[in-house]
């Protein structure tokens, strides 16, 4: 299989001297196309900025992450939102979606970001809302939809570009548990659909366990739990 995502000697740290915090001590990592990797830890193990650190949202302080054989650090800031636009998919555990656009507009929003026509950005966001069960919410803002509603609407958004990797931080925190089983199995689905590699931290260790790889980050490093 090929490498979608590799990290090599990942470091990071924050503040200087005395008050210096040691988040990541040398994470190593590769995802196969299509792998399903779950990473588990404690709250303040540094599991969020190790995924920060993947997506190129942060600069590790020391070490490299590549995206399909291109080296993050490498890139000028232009070049990275590109690359997030177009070849990552980001949750959260909270949706993040625009309160003033309607599911619809905050799905097809990162297709015409990157250059698409509405009219086939719409027709596209059209499409990945209904595979995510929204046909009849797409004109509904986020305000009228329910909590699992608009985590189905970020999914659906992050999706809809086609990414090579989707990063999950929680995306189920503030879900009950059988909403929380629906997300899970969409994303396993839009996983076997499209090809997408997933990278999920959570809590959850049912969902961990289903996944193809369960990784631990304690102590800095990621173990295989």
């Amino acid at each position: 299989m090929n490498h979608v995502l590799q990290a090599t000697d990942l470091h990071q740290h924050f503040g200087a001297a005395q008050d210096r915090v040691v988040v990541l001590r040398g994470v190593n990592l590769t995802l196969q196309a299509g792998e399903q990797i779950a990473i588990v830890g404690a709250s303040g193990s540094g599991k969020s900025t190790l995924l920060h650190c993947l997506g190129g949202l942060e600069r590790p302080t020391q070490g490299i992450v590549r995206l399909q054989e291109r080296e993050l650090s490498q890139m000028n800031t232009t070049e990275r939102s590109r690359v997030r636009n177009q070849q990552l998919g980001f949750v959260y555990q909270f949706h993040h979606l625009l309160a003033e656009l309607s599911a619809l507009e905050n799905v097809a929003l990162p297709l015409m970001i990157g250059g698409l026509q509405r009219a086939q950005a719409i027709t596209r966001a059209t499409a990945m809302l209904e595979n995510v069960g929204l046909s009849e919410r797409v004109q509904h803002k986020p305000s009228a939809l329910s909590g699992g509603e608009r985590q189905r609407t970020a999914l659906a958004r992050a999706m809809v570009t086609h990414p090579v990797c989707l990063l999950a931080d929680e995306p189920t925190g503030n879900l009950d548990r059988q909403t929380a089983a629906l997300m899970y199995d969409l994303m396993r689905d839009l996983n076997r659909q499209q090809g997408t590699s997933l990278v999920i931290v959570t809590h959850d260790m049912a969902l961990a366990r289903q996944m193809d790889r369960c990784l631990i980050l304690r102590d800095g490093r990621l173990h295989c739990y």
